[in-house]
């Protein structure tokens, strides 16, 4: 039924200063803007910008975004020279950097998928762990 994640919408402020932030420091790839919005993509990830009035969740909610492992420095260095607000500290399997966007999204960019999450709490498990037989069956890899 469902295949995967179509496309993601963030309300934004300011859409030039988004579609900067965006291309320039995520290194996505606008291709088309209007008025009120503009679409732009990376690899397979459709991303909408729609001009309003954002109001970004105040809790943990926030997207991930899987970052190359030999790109992570540059990556780190390039949202601390845009002075880019980082909003928590990683303490999860794999690195990590958790950063705002111009209008206060919560993103990650992470190095690591769900194998290696699923294979890092198998060897810590979070309280009050429960497997099911597919979660096993995606660590199989990771042994």
């Amino acid at each position: 039924m469902l295949l995967g994640i179509n496309h993601l919408t963030l309300t934004v402020h300011d859409l030039r200063r988004s579609l900067q932030f965006y291309s320039e420091l995520l290194c996505f790839t606008p291709l088309v803007r209007w008025r009120q919005g503009a679409y732009l993509q990376n690899q397979e990830l459709w991303l909408c910008l729609n001009v309003g009035r954002p109001q970004p969740a105040q809790d943990y909610s926030h997207i991930a975004l899987t970052v190359e492992p030999n790109r992570f420095c540059e990556l780190q260095q390039r949202l601390t020279a845009a002075d880019v607000c980082f909003w928590q500290e990683n303490s999860s399997e794999g690195s990590s950097l958790y950063f705002l966007d111009p209008d206060g999204h919560k993103l990650e960019a992470h190095v690591g998928d769900l194998g290696s999450r699923l294979a890092a709490i198998a060897q810590k498990p979070y309280e009050q762990l429960h497997w099911y037989p597919q979660g096993q069956a995606v660590i199989k890899g990771y042994d």
